[in-house]
């Protein structure tokens, strides 16, 4: 008989992430699995928010979730600004994106696999 395979923290952390954007009514959420690719985290999610101030306050909510929630102190970066905010939470990294800038960027394509034209789900 197999054991079930354990969750482990970032997979928590990632629920947590993951429902905190919705609440906060986050758009175009893609999630993109970082494990055998990169040493920097487990997962990556990208979204939107509408403008600035829902950039910054999809950010400031979820850092504060994450504190209060699961006792996970983020580094955050651009939460002045809001045109982009990165929340580095060590096992899952957050961009939070305003569209265009989003649309600028073009993160996902990045980490998208080779011979695939979409976005990696």
């Amino acid at each position: 008989m197999t054991a079930a395979p354990q969750r482990n923290v970032s997979d928590d952390i990632l629920s947590l992430v993951l429902s905190s954007l919705e609440d906060d009514k986050a758009e175009d959420v893609v999630i993109i699995d970082l494990r055998g690719k990169s040493e920097m985290a487990d997962h990556m999610v990208v979204c939107s928010g509408r403008s600035t101030r829902q950039v910054a306050a999809i950010s400031e909510k979820l850092t504060e979730k994450l504190k209060q929630e699961m006792g996970v102190f983020s580094k955050i970066e651009g939460k002045d600004q809001g045109d982009w905010v990165l929340i580095d939470t060590g096992d899952v990294i957050v961009h939070v994106f305003r569209p265009e800038v989003r649309e600028f960027y073009q993160l996902e394509k990045m980490w998208a696999e080779p011979g695939t034209a979409g976005v990696p789900s």
